[in-house]
């Protein structure tokens, strides 16, 4: 009898520490924690701290091109 006791304390230890791990990882700031490194590791090599100008330069051709066929299309609608 004892020995169930300890293993159903045992268990009810286990899921609060799940809970508590999935509270914190569902809570907003841990979410936007997450996704801001995620965007920052796109642009910055976590490890070195160096710029990704690989990533940085197509971001800024997108933008580029995306400005230049917004100018294309005015132009051609006067």
């Amino acid at each position: 009898m004892r020995e169930l006791e300890t293993e159903i304390e045992a268990t009810r230890e286990r899921l609060a520490g799940t809970i508590d791990q999935l509270v914190y990882r569902a809570h907003p700031k841990t979410i936007a924690q997450r996704q801001k490194l995620a965007i920052k590791s796109t642009f910055v090599d976590l490890e070195s701290g160096a710029p990704r100008t690989d990533n940085i330069l197509k971001v800024a051709g997108g933008v580029a091109g995306v400005v230049v066929l917004f100018v294309a299309l005015r132009k051609l609608s006067r």
